[in-house]
């Protein structure tokens, strides 16, 4: 986001991938602040190709009662762990593809993340404030306004956006 505000007030609108928002900054922000850009999009690119497909693998597996977790062996977790070579193999592709929109891929994809949110939100408060699930574990009082204001708040602006759409 800083980066995005930076370069946008200095005229800079035409940021194709990430390279580019990289070479901008050099000449506004210096030769420190280039390399700190390329690093932390290396960190979160490292994270992203590891961390992503190995919770998707875990998360989809639990959901459908089979083994998981990488202290397992692949003959006792082999759905787990094709499942986790699969996504990174899938990842690794699209990222060969030449050409590909990356920066809107990216910005498509939190979209997408952010209209998912708020029901996903109100199904968890629901399933959390259920005394006969949760027992002594139930919200407080103060976490359900907290958590309901975030989740209105999140609806709002999933409204918001959709509205942009009306013209």
């Amino acid at each position: 986001m800083a980066c995005a505000a930076t370069l946008y007030v200095h005229g800079y609108r035409d940021i194709k991938d990430a390279k580019d928002a990289a070479q901008a900054l050099r000449p506004l922000a210096g030769q420190y602040a280039y390399i700190l850009f390329a690093m932390g999009l290396f960190n979160a690119s490292l994270f992203a190709a590891s961390i992503l497909p190995l919770s998707t693998a875990y998360t989809v597996c639990e959901g459908l009662g089979f083994e998981s977790g990488v202290g397992k062996k692949f003959s006792e977790a082999p759905v787990f762990y094709w499942l986790y070579t699969i996504l990174i193999v899938a990842g690794a592709g699209v990222i060969l593809i030449p050409d590909l929109p990356l920066v809107k891929i990216s910005v498509f994809s939190q979209v997408v993340n952010g209209v998912a949110v708020p029901p996903i939100l109100v199904l968890m408060l629901l399933l959390v404030n259920k005394k006969e699930l949760m027992a002594d574990f139930v919200n407080s009082r103060v976490y359900n306004i907290i958590a309901w204001a975030t989740t209105v708040i999140m609806i709002g602006l999933t409204i918001a956006w959709f509205w942009t759409f009306r013209s």
